[in-house]
């Protein structure tokens, strides 16, 4: 029962990740948006998503999960319900930032318990569980355009705001994990130890938001296509992440370090090439750059975890936080160079963002310090 839940907890989460880049269009004409204030509002999703990992991280580890869940949830659920088509945009701001608030919360639950559980073998298992939100952003900006046709855009917000009310209600019948003792052995978590883990994670969480914000405005303004080809271009992006994450259940034996360094080779490359030639194959070169990252994010928040064993819910959540930094940061200043100089070269940027994961992963590679304590 728990699994299932935690696979339609993320199924959720990855529909809530694309709902303000599938609706951009709508939202822009509705909200007077430029592609900064655009931009903003991913922003305040991140900025919430950051505060709910971070905050999430020591309750894991100190307090039952059941109730943290269920409040988590409904955190979501109730600010994603009362939006309409009457909202503007600082309270579309306020709204995306509770929500994002609970979606944070719920997704340090739920990874550092994979953590706790399957320990040195959680990469597979991680990647798995993540591959549900990549699966759910696949899926939601064809969900997101289907009811924006029939009903209104806001129709998408409050669906996915039920959605995650009846994850409440099904936590209530669920058991969870007891919190493991606390040990007070090892390495402090706030130690340079972690930064190449949360600099990883606040590049490829910026390039994965920005990616998905600007996917319409690149296909719109930048290719001359309808509106639809972005939102397919969102969805091939996410199936692109989504095989990325499956790919590494083939791999033998625990990925580690080498696959980041690769992934955000191969990212930034792909981005970086994908726009100079690729032209009107926005899809193409989409789902090309989510296929190169989508290792990325499962990965580090494992190998953060096992790096620091005696707080994996409070390094966990740490590393996401800084990811959600990320997400704050980078689309704003995605939007801002798109307002000055243009969409293209404000994508084309992204790809110096994913060479920074690169050059982290290779510093984890070649780092000779404290290894993980054993208790």
């Amino acid at each position: 029962m728990l699994a299932a839940l935690s696979f339609s907890a993320f199924l959720a989460f990855g529909v809530l990740l694309v709902l303000v880049g599938a609706n951009q269009a709508d939202l822009a004409r509705d909200l007077d948006l430029d592609l900064a204030r655009s931009g903003l509002l991913v922003s305040a999703l991140a900025l919430g998503i950051g505060i709910g990992v971070v905050g999430a991280g020591p309750i894991f580890d100190r307090h039952a999960r059941r109730p943290l869940f269920v409040a988590a949830a409904l955190l979501v659920a109730i600010p994603l319900l009362a939006v309409d088509a009457s909202i503007g945009f600082g309270r579309a701001l306020v709204h995306l930032l509770l929500a994002g608030v609970g979606a944070g919360a719920y997704d340090t639950l739920i990874s550092a318990m994979v953590v706790e559980r399957y320990r040195e073998r959680a990469a597979k298992p991680m990647s798995a569980v993540h591959a549900a939100a990549t699966l759910g952003a696949v899926l939601g900006p064809f969900a997101a355009g289907w009811l924006a046709a029939r009903h209104h855009w806001a129709a998408s917000f409050q669906w996915t705001g039920a959605a995650h009310l009846a994850l409440a209600g099904a936590a209530l019948f669920t058991r969870f994990p007891a919190p493991a003792p606390l040990r007070r052995t090892g390495d402090g978590v706030l130690s340079a130890a972690l930064l190449p883990f949360a600099w990883i994670a606040f590049a490829y969480v910026g390039v994965e938001a920005a990616m998905t914000a600007f996917a319409m405005p690149y296909a719109t303004e930048a290719a001359q296509l309808a509106a639809a080809r972005g939102r397919t271009a969102i969805s091939a992006f996410w199936f692109g992440l989504f095989a990325g994450r499956v790919a590494v259940l083939a791999l033998r034996g625990a990925p580690g370090a080498g696959l980041l360094l690769a992934a955000g080779t191969a990212g930034g490359t792909a981005i970086a090439v994908g726009i100079g030639l690729a032209g009107s194959a926005v899809e193409i070169v989409f789902g090309a750059v989510g296929l190169a990252l989508g290792s990325v994010f499962p990965l580090v928040i494992t190998l953060t975890g096992q790096r620091f064993p005696h707080a994996r819910g409070t390094a966990a959540g740490l590393a996401a936080g800084a990811g959600a930094l990320g997400g704050f940061c980078i689309p704003w200043l995605t939007g801002a160079i798109g307002d000055r100089v243009g969409v293209v070269a404000a994508v084309a940027s992204l790809a110096l963002w994913s060479l920074t994961v690169a050059g982290a992963a290779a510093i984890l590679l070649r780092w000779s310090g404290p290894r993980p304590s054993r208790s």
